[in-house]
């Protein structure tokens, strides 16, 4: 319980608690009255975390009411925060640009010239969400999804799990004022939720999928083991109600009424225990917003120039020194978390390659970030 213990000294003298640690792994608490009302202590307490408690404490551990304890103690503090990022100054600069950008950037309908290379200051913006998937049985996880705010690109795989395990490992650094000056403008809050939305889905989406082919397996299992059941008590009503075609009398009329009647049940029970199915394994979602990081970040920006036929426009990628990797391209339809773009022929939009497929009706190509809503040719919802 060592992490949990270092987890409450670190809040509660956070609001105002004098700690003192005690043996065998335990904490001593001089509360001040806000914190003592909300955790229900008296002023002195003594606290035990531990399968051996030291003498007079309070167990403390993950069962019972403490977690919720503790999350009204934090509200929506530690939900939001800004950090630098420090590099140490021998981290040099890639010596081969180009050779760099032509591994970063497929695109196979257009070419690019490097304009110029530069350090500077990037904004990255971090954001942790918890989704809890519910059916016959329950499902949480954690998806984490990073944006360089400065170049428009999506940090994602690698350079997003490198840049957490660098940030737990290094001390913290609030940013300095010329780095904030620095660093470019956030995104508002419009264009933030139309990046996320997409993402989001699609992260949840790939997390649940091992769950839900488990789920898969188990309806199948479950709706065969009720069709076999319910198929071979109709089996042998039909076949009862067979025997009884040819015969004829009262008693004959009357099995025969009989077995039609429980043919009719069978199948309303049968159909019950399907909506019963249908209604234990449906699946409820949820995903909501855990915590944030704005992260400045030192970076190696890389001017570009796309050509596209007779257009052309400009394009910033950054190198991050950090964890020594370039970002993919931005991207202006898709999830943007490859590599390979596709630039269209009216604006020079970037998107992914489905961005420009054909139109399933009249074969046409076309760039959904220039028209999101349906086909310009045959008027075919997108």
């Amino acid at each position: 319980m060592g992490a949990l213990r270092d987890f409450v000294a670190d809040m509660l003298e956070s609001e105002g608690a004098v700690i003192e640690p005690v043996e065998p792994d335990g904490l001593e608490v001089l509360a001040p009255e806000p914190l003592r009302a909300t955790m229900r202590w008296p002023e002195y307490v003594r606290l035990g975390f531990g399968a051996t408690l030291p003498a007079g404490a309070m167990p403390i551990g993950l069962e019972g009411d403490w977690l919720d304890r503790f999350g009204a103690l934090l509200s929506e503090h530690g939900r939001f925060a800004e950090r630098q990022l420090v590099v140490a100054d021998n981290v040099p600069a890639p010596n081969d640009p180009e050779r760099l950008l032509d591994r970063a950037l497929d695109l196979p309908n257009a070419v690019w010239r490097l304009r110029d290379a530069k350090p500077a200051w990037t904004r990255c913006l971090l954001l942790a969400f918890r989704y809890t998937a519910t059916s016959d049985e329950k499902r949480d996880g954690l998806i984490w999804l990073g944006f360089n705010q400065g170049t428009g690109a999506i940090l994602d795989g690698d350079i997003l799990g490198r840049l957490r395990t660098l940030l737990a490992n290094e001390d913290w650094h609030a940013p300095e004022p010329d780095t904030r000056r620095g660093a470019d403008a956030a995104w508002d809050a419009t264009m933030l939720a139309a990046r996320l939305q997409p993402l989001v889905e699609h992260h949840v989406r790939r997390d649940l999928e091992p769950f839900l082919n488990a789920m898969r397996r188990r309806l199948d299992r479950d709706r065969g083991r009720i069709h076999e059941y319910h198929d071979d008590l109709r089996r042998t009503a039909q076949m009862k109600l067979a025997a009884l075609a040819s015969a004829s009398g009262e008693k004959v009329e009357a099995d025969r009424k009989r077995e039609t009647i429980r043919i009719a049940a069978i199948e309303r029970e049968y159909a019950a225990k399907l909506d019963d199915l249908r209604h234990n394994y449906a699946l409820r979602v949820s995903v909501n917003w855990t915590q944030g990081l704005t992260l400045f970040a030192p970076v190696h920006r890389y001017d570009v120039l796309i050509k596209r036929r007779k257009g052309e426009r400009a394009m910033r990628i950054d190198w991050h020194p950090a964890v020594r990797m370039i970002e993919p391209p931005p991207c202006d339809w898709g999830l943007g978390i490859g590599r390979t773009r596709l630039v269209c022929d009216d604006h020079l939009h970037l998107t992914d390659p489905d961005g420009q497929a054909p139109c399933l009706s009249c074969n046409k190509a076309w760039c959904r970030a220039c028209h999101s809503a349906a086909c310009p040719r045959c008027g075919r919802a997108a």
